[in-house]
């Protein structure tokens, strides 16, 4: 390298210099078996590699537009479901003209703090809006801050968030469930209309069933994950959250569409249309079909609730029978491997965003990240740290063949669900096994927290890795607490899914 060469990379270097010696090292490592001379040719070529590096660092991209003014507003101490409360006026109209919004803490809204349940993350302040967010506030909506969720939305049991559980509405010593637990209490409690929730294996439906709301994860790309956090790409869903099914639809409509290429979950031409109509369209001559599977392993009460629930049907010219799908047990399986191994790769060793994908990569969080992993992986939550190293071992052991079978099956598990849904509109079953659980306490096991986690999610986490539309929508009460039924569609007919929980609603709502 030339004298000018070396002036180049002292003089604020993107990089430091591969070395000789580091050519040799990771030759060795990884039994390369370079010659001197190829070690030599290796070590020219590398400069000017490192030469396109120092572009890349000195090249400034575009800055995100903020096109709503606001200020950081305040920590709230009072209320356990937010975690930093803002006031963000949106247009003067559109559908979401006088709604009240709050978003989950893994959402990036420019100027607020943003932890994602997580002291890992503690002081990040995001320098833009997610797609949504803008979105949102094009169409009138008012947020008015960020709900609390669980610690980096790795538990759907609802208790792992750093500044405490979030206590559910109908009982104070239960979970609300999670991840999503902040945006479930609150819309719950009338503190807001809606809100934006975040969904990777029953993180939006887990806490709107125990919270007795409407909640709906889209089919898979529907809606932009465009400056959310990420944890595994073809889990990744985000989608509304609501008292009724009127407001769950408008606030999907105001947030589906194509992001121009900023989210690699999406493709051109995703099909969207006017949900807040549609939604009252009614049932009549639709095809219902009781997955018998997901009322196996339900505590029985549960299941006879949602059982008649979705008989009740009937009154709106709606056809129930029941069906069998086998494989459907095994769905929580098939979706492990791809949670597991994909949350290590994309979440921890690639900072949240990981490689392989075009589109937006929010580089602020993503040096938040590296950071917070290498300095102190040991804050992360246990359920992070068990996949970390359960995810560590499978890769050193067995490379990658777990994940790779793990999306092969997904792909047979969702050609099963489609041929049901080629004879049925929708599929229905319990959203959870059980009903609320009691907080832990400090008598509360390890080993029966992490239990209960595992076993929440037997119906919910399946259609996370097919990607089908799948909402949850209470469908009564035991003992004062919430049952919540589960209605899958087909992909991108959100509509139908809409129209069998309106009409489910009317009929609720008329005989209660």
């Amino acid at each position: 390298m030339s004298d000018s060469d070396e002036m180049e990379f002292t003089k604020s270097p993107a990089i430091v210099r591969l070395s000789e010696e580091d050519i040799k090292s990771i030759s060795e490592k990884l039994r390369l078996k370079l010659t001197p001379e190829e070690s030599k040719a290796t070590y020219e070529f590398c400069g000017d590699i490192c030469k396109a590096y120092q572009r890349v660092f000195e090249l400034i991209p575009p800055t995100p537009t903020v096109k709503y003014p606001r200020t950081p507003g305040n920590r709230e101490t009072k209320d356990d479901s937010w975690y930093y409360k803002c006031d963000i006026i949106g247009a003067d109209n559109g559908l979401l003209a006088g709604k009240t919004i709050a978003i989950k803490d893994n959402v990036c809204v420019a100027g607020v703090p943003m932890m994602n349940g997580s002291k890992i993350l503690e002081g990040f302040v995001p320098d833009r809006d997610a797609t949504i967010v803008t979105r949102i506030l094009d169409a009138g909506g008012r947020i008015t801050g960020k709900a609390i969720c669980e610690d980096l939305c790795f538990s759907g049991y609802g208790s792992t968030s750093p500044l405490g559980p979030v206590k559910n509405p109908y009982d104070p010593t239960r979970t609300t469930g999670g991840s999503s637990s902040g945006c479930a209490s609150l819309v719950a409690r009338n503190v807001v209309d809606m809100a934006i929730g975040g969904d990777q294996g029953g993180s939006i439906r887990i806490p709107s069933s125990w919270c007795g709301i409407v909640g709906l994860k889209p089919t898979h790309g529907l809606v932009p994950y465009t400056g959310i956090m990420p944890i595994e790409i073809t889990l990744d869903h985000t989608g509304p959250m609501a008292r009724t099914v009127e407001d769950c639809a408008t606030l999907l409509q105001v947030t589906a569409g194509y992001d121009n290429g900023n989210d690699p979950r999406q493709f051109p031409n995703i099909p969207t249309h006017p949900y807040s109509k549609l939604c009252n369209d009614g049932v009549n001559g639709k095809k219902v079909a009781l997955l018998r599977e997901g009322f196996e392993e339900v505590e029985e009460n549960l299941a006879t609730i949602v059982r008649d629930a979705a008989y009740k049907l009937r009154e709106a010219g709606a056809e129930v029978y029941e069906v069998s799908l086998p494989i459907h047990n095994d769905g929580l399986a098939i979706w492990t491997p791809v949670a597991f191994e994909g949350t290590y790769q994309t979440m921890v060793k690639g900072n949240g965003h990981g490689y392989g994908w075009k589109g937006a990569y929010d580089l602020p969080l993503q040096e938040k990240l590296a950071g917070a992993f290498n300095l102190r992986p040991f804050d992360c939550p246990l359920p992070v740290k068990i996949i970390m190293l359960f995810s560590e071992y499978i890769q050193k052991e067995y490379q990658n063949k777990f994940y790779a079978k793990g999306q092969n099956l997904v792909q047979y598990l969702t050609m099963e669900y489609n041929r049901i849904l080629k004879d049925y509109d929708v599929m229905i079953m319990p959203t959870l096994p059980g009903m609320p659980s009691k907080l832990p306490t400090t008598d509360t096991s390890i080993e029966e927290t992490l239990k209960r986690q595992k076993l929440i999610k037997k119906n919910t986490a399946p259609f996370n890795a097919t990607g089908h539309p799948a909402l949850t929508i209470n469908a009564g009460f035991i003992e004062g607490l919430p049952c919540g039924m589960m209605i899958v569609g087909r992909m991108f007919e959100e509509s139908t899914v809409l129209q069998v929980a309106r009409a489910y609603e009317k009929i609720r709502d008329r005989t209660s």
